[in-house]
């Protein structure tokens, strides 16, 4: 893959998957990514799965492998002050300092951004938060399950309504944001090009969810009320519908102009007739609409998803299996673009791990280096600051490194 951020340093002072997943993006794109966890416990994200927290996968913490591959880990005591005095020589060869702490933990630790821009005037400086850096909970915490999908809405509106609220899936919130992170220092890196200027930046979860729920925000603003949720049964637009197959999986319509693809469709499913029966006048009745509907889940139900699948691909209609995680590594889409990359566990062998999204020049992220353990490339990362080994020495003893 092309590393257009090859010669980039970035420091990481960030625990769990939000703000460190902009660093594996940008690892991604080649930037040299340093992680500075605690040498003894290292990142909290490392203990979820020997926590039981979430279920293991053949010994294997996925979570780590896809979040902290392509980078190097040092394990240093931000506490002491031999400690601080490694990560400030950090900051003067870095381009980047990205952080998750809370503003009481990096005013404590003098890791604040007016602490690191005496060091490095033109450090851009990335952080991220649950609230957003302003107003009465700005000095909180938050993770995703709460900042973003349940303060930001979003699990409310994929909720049915009566019913209890569901539960996000891991990570879910935090990945996206940390998309926004990762672009917006991207955006960082060109200003200072032109202008020789760092700058901070802040993403926070809520603000995310702000962003992701836009549509339905905005609309209650203007409407004064909640659009309505999802109802399958009455589908404002039948042919932007799930639909239940023989075999029980499910197919999604997505076509989003129906007045292009009715009679196409029609055609597709080998039912001509409908187009005449439900013309697309008619659609604006409710009652045409569920009728349609019905029809539709009648007809579905009576082959398998990838028989339907066969015959909607050989016209101009726009559709997608409704697919669970497992279906990801065989989708044939996946597989051409190389979504899900080899990746080889010295320790846990081969398995695959996601690639973040964007390609350059058409070619998929390469792992050139596997998550490390902690403190790890505690060593070399010294050396090359001019450390000797018995300065390294005298740290570990200490216990400042591991």
């Amino acid at each position: 893959m092309l590393k257009v951020l090859d010669g980039v340093r970035l420091l990481e002072v960030a625990e769990w998957f939000f703000v460190p997943g902009a660093g594996t993006v940008l690892a991604d794109w080649g930037a040299d990514v340093i992680k500075i966890e605690h040498p003894t416990r290292g990142d909290p994200l490392r203990g979820l799965i020997s926590s039981g927290m979430i279920p293991g996968a053949q010994g294997v913490n996925f979570f780590i492998e896809n979040g902290s591959r392509n980078k190097r880990s040092l394990g240093l005591d931000l506490t002491s002050d031999h400690g601080r005095e490694v990560l400030y020589k950090l900051v003067e060869r870095s381009d980047i300092f990205l952080t998750s702490f809370l503003p009481a933990a990096r005013r404590r630790l003098k890791i604040d951004y007016d602490d690191i821009k005496k060091i490095n005037p033109k450090i851009i400086y990335a952080k991220g938060s649950g609230q957003g850096p302003k107003g009465p909970e700005a000095e909180r915490g938050g993770f995703d399950a709460g900042s973003f999908w349940s303060r930001g809405s979003v699990g409310y509106m994929l909720s049915e309504p009566g019913k209890p609220i569901i539960m996000q899936r891991a990570a879910f919130g935090d990945t996206i944001g940390a998309t926004f992170i990762a672009g917006g220092i991207a955006a960082a890196l060109y200003h200072r090009e032109k202008t020789g200027q760092g700058c901070v930046l802040d993403v926070s979860l809520l603000g995310t969810a702000v962003w992701l729920m836009a549509p339905d925000i905005l609309a209650a603003l203007l409407l004064g009320h909640d659009l309505p949720h999802n109802d399958r049964t009455r589908a404002p637009n039948p042919l932007m519908n799930t639909y239940l197959c023989k075999d029980d999986k499910w197919l999604m319509l997505m076509m989003l102009t129906p007045m292009r693809h009715w009679e196409e469709f029609c055609k597709a499913v080998q039912r001509e007739e409908l187009a005449t029966q439900y013309p697309l006048m008619k659609w604006i009745e409710e009652d045409t609409r569920r009728e349609l509907v019905r029809v539709l889940s009648d007809h579905f139900i009576t082959r398998t998803r990838s028989e339907w699948i066969e015959r909607l691909l050989q016209y101009d209609t726009i559709h997608a299996p409704v697919q669970t995680p497992t279906e990801i590594r065989d989708d044939p889409q996946v597989i051409a673009n190389q979504y899900l990359v080899d990746y080889t566990h010295p320790s846990h062998g081969p398995f695959k791990v996601a690639c973040s999204p964007v390609q350059f020049n058409g070619e998929p992220t390469d792992v050139r280096r596997v998550a490390p353990d902690v403190g790890q490339d505690t060593e070399d990362i010294l050396l090359s600051l001019g450390l000797s080994w018995e300065d390294i020495g005298t740290l570990k003893e200490a216990k400042v490194v591991s």
